[in-house]
């Protein structure tokens, strides 16, 4: 056993007391935001029971969509890009946890002319541990918020590129059936050509018409099959390795509350990985101010030829001309830059709120528009071609009538697909499932 003397061990205890003596660089605040109380593009107060109808977990399943459940669930597991970003975090965390060994002595055993153990331990005067174990611990949150905010992108892209894909599958169903009714239309224009009762001209007419949706029918394919490919790559799979079987749209649009603008704070991931760049880079204005004063080294230890040893080791600049004004200035700019980033980070949050908001309003009030127009013009298709059959109308006014039809209900179909993706626009600018708690530090 090991036994030190009393004066190096008074020494040491002196020496841990003095290791929280001090701690230079400005203890951290948060800045200062300029937050409205409400936003400008909310129709009316949301209650704050409706605003915890958002859910803190998986906010997809608003829309009410299985398939879409499996698929936004391989994300976590299997995309590349979060990947990364979840290599990065670790990168970070472990280099918090190298920050915070620094504040524990280290211990080094044998050599080759002599055997022992030997304990080095730096007294922390000035804070620098300190502070860098700050900045570091900091460094890391922001880490682990970026992962949460890449991940909400991720979803976000998922569920916006899926609804679309769902718009294509049944904007494809319907111009099918136009097509075929094409077909029965040309085949009759063609019967009367041939009969004498109808000109040229309304052959071409049939056969323009029923080209014109053939182009849409291909363009259709075409984004669908561009949309497909984009969520293989989501769920980490090939292109040619994936598909998903056609099937109509039947995700309904959620009602989305807009919480209050100061929850915003709290709940984007990216708002909070900016504060806390922040934090990290207020606490290495007192690591730079550190670098220029005195340290102090310790050791002790005991070894077979010189028995007890124990010491201490001084460092002093003498002479650094304005290095270290430099030094803080450089950290204080940099901590600046960090604050300018964080307020313009939330100034571009509310916008993106706002922005989606107006969006949505606007958009639910055409597709209510809409929707009266594709029933009219429906309506008008079915009306026009009994009255064709009574003999009232030319063949020509049943195919301007069915070309109508179907151009509204394509009109409808799209503006329920921009609706989707606006509703999941706006999740992911309310921070969407994502923890706050998991990146908020312990209080040690």
């Amino acid at each position: 056993m090991i036994t030190l003397d009393k004066t190096l061990a008074a020494t040491l205890a002196a020496c841990a007391i003095l290791n929280t003596a001090c701690t230079l660089g400005p203890d951290y605040q948060r800045p200062a935001i300029d937050v409205p109380a409400a936003y400008k593009e909310t129709s009316a107060a949301v209650a704050p029971e409706a605003r915890d109808a958002l859910p803190a977990g998986n906010w997809w399943a608003l829309y009410g969509d299985e398939q879409l459940d499996q698929l936004i669930g391989q994300i976590e597991t299997r995309n590349y890009s979060l990947q990364v970003i979840e290599a990065r975090a670790r990168q970070a965390r472990s280099l918090a946890e190298m920050a915070e060994a620094a504040r524990y002595p280290t211990l080094v055993a044998g050599g080759t002319n002599d055997l022992g153990l030997v304990a080095n331990w730096e007294i922390d005067l000035w804070g620098r541990i300190r502070r860098d174990i700050e900045a570091s611990g900091a460094a890391a949150q922001a880490s682990t918020a970026d992962l949460a905010a890449t991940k909400l992108s991720l979803q976000a892209q998922l569920a916006q590129n899926y609804f679309l894909l769902r718009v294509r599958d049944t904007e494809l169903s319907l111009l099918e059936e136009s097509i075929a009714a094409q077909e029965r239309s040309l085949q009759i224009a063609q019967n009367q050509y041939a009969a004498g009762v109808v000109d040229r001209a309304v052959v071409a007419q049939a056969q323009t018409q029923r080209g014109t949706t053939q182009v849409q029918m291909h363009d259709a394919r075409a984004a669908r099959a561009q949309l497909e490919h984009a969520i293989a790559v989501l769920v980490g799979k090939a292109p040619a390795d994936f598909s998903i079987a056609v099937a109509p749209l039947n995700a309904h649009v959620p009602e989305v509350p807009s919480e209050l603008p100061a929850e915003l704070l709290q709940r984007r991931p990216d708002i909070a990985a900016a504060e806390r760049r922040v934090a990290a880079a207020s606490a290495k204005i007192g690591v730079a101010e550190a670098e220029f004063y005195p340290s102090l080294d310790l050791f002790g230890g005991v070894s077979i030829r010189k028995g007890l040893l124990g010491g201490a080791k001084v460092v002093a600049p003498l002479f650094v001309g304005n290095a270290a004004q430099i030094g803080r200035s450089r950290a204080a700019a940099a901590y600046e830059e960090a604050v300018a980033n964080y307020r313009q980070t939330v100034l571009e949050g509310f916008r993106e709120v706002e922005d989606t908001l107006v969006a949505l309003q606007h958009l639910d009030q055409a597709a209510m528009a809409q929707d009266t127009a594709a029933a009219a013009a429906s309506k008008t298709a079915t009306i026009t071609q009994n009255q064709y059959q009574a003999g009232l109308v030319s063949h020509p006014s049943v195919l301007s009538a069915q070309a109508a039809a179907v151009a509204n209900q394509r009109a409808a179909l799209n503006l329920l697909g921009r609706r989707l993706v606006s509703s999941a626009t706006l999740i992911k600018a309310l921070g969407g499932g994502w923890e706050p708690a998991a990146t908020t530090r312990k209080k040690e």
